[in-house]
């Protein structure tokens, strides 16, 4: 069976395929936020997608219903977009594949995935991906990644990304990266370490260093104005929910402590839930209040 449904297929030179899922692997929304801004300031063009009906349990994720004229509805189902861009000045065009981590047949899921790549002259396919973490919001944000040739993992280390070692439980992303060794495609996947203390808002500055490290690892540019606006803001909401807080200013600076001598948090740490639950209800608040905290454009 054909999942693939195409509308224009396009004409690219030797394409990098970046690849962002919602869910598991999306802490902050942060790598499915930096593929939506690659791709608004790119004007990337749509031209395929995937259909979801063999492979979401649809009261899991829901598809919406929206109202597109009076007594009239549409069903918006779970959406997996494969968009492309074309570079002027770099080696590789892109296609950027935003989904959602998908619930049933993860292998018949990248099988589809990968046919895509396979009628390009695809050089590599990578994901992205965040993670909650213990780490502060206040220090550079820590990313970690992986490659399955010596080239893609000495370009992570060039870009200051830890080589993961990671074993346990794992995502769609993982699924991806055998798939593509089964074909001969070199893989490469790069993750942003989040906040634990941080769910209710997209956390822009991880998104940022994504989006940063993705244009170093590719090779081409793209205007990151509106993506630091974004981080600033960003920055001061959290701030300021933070100094109403004295337990969770001296949270912070116990992890502050750990980042800066690179060496585990603390065991006697509170449990992160008890510690920042007025930092969570304040951002919650700001969006209820109509901020509804920075998004990148």
């Amino acid at each position: 069976m054909d999942y693939i449904r195409t509308y224009e297929m396009p004409t690219l030179r030797r394409p990098v395929m970046v690849c962002a899922f919602s869910g598991w692997s999306d802490a902050g929304q942060a790598a499915t936020g930096a593929l939506h801004y690659l791709a608004r300031k790119l004007s990337a063009t749509r031209f395929a997608d995937l259909d979801p009906e063999e492979f979401y349990e649809f009261t899991t994720v829901r598809p919406s219903t929206m109202v597109v004229a009076p007594g009239q509805r549409e069903v918006r189902w779970p959406a997996n977009e494969f968009l492309c861009w074309k570079s002027k000045l770099g080696p590789h065009d892109l296609v950027l594949f935003i989904g959602i981590e998908p619930n049933l047949k993860w292998r018949t899921y990248v099988n589809a995935l990968l046919s895509v790549a396979g009628q390009f002259d695809t050089a590599r396919v990578m994901s992205i991906g965040s993670l909650m973490d213990m780490v502060p919001h206040t220090r550079e944000v820590r990313i970690t990644g992986s490659g399955t040739t010596p080239e893609m993992r000495q370009d992570m280390e060039g870009l200051g990304a830890s080589i993961s070692t990671y074993q346990g439980p794992t995502g769609i992303t993982s699924a991806l990266m055998e798939g593509c060794v089964r074909r001969g495609i070199s893989y490469g996947s790069l993750w942003g370490h989040s906040p634990h203390y941080i769910q209710s808002i997209p956390n822009i500055r991880v998104s940022q260093t994504l989006v940063a490290g993705l244009a170093q690892l590719i090779g081409f540019q793209v205007d990151m104005t509106d993506m630091a606006k974004g981080a600033a803001s960003f920055e001061e909401e959290v701030g300021k929910a933070i100094a109403n807080s004295p337990e969770v200013v001296a949270y912070v600076q116990k992890l502050e402590e750990a980042y800066d001598a690179a060496v585990r948090p603390p065991d006697d740490l509170p449990r992160p839930e008890d510690v920042v639950k007025d930092l969570e209800d304040f951002l919650r608040r700001g969006q209820r209040g109509g901020e509804s905290g920075p998004q990148p454009s």
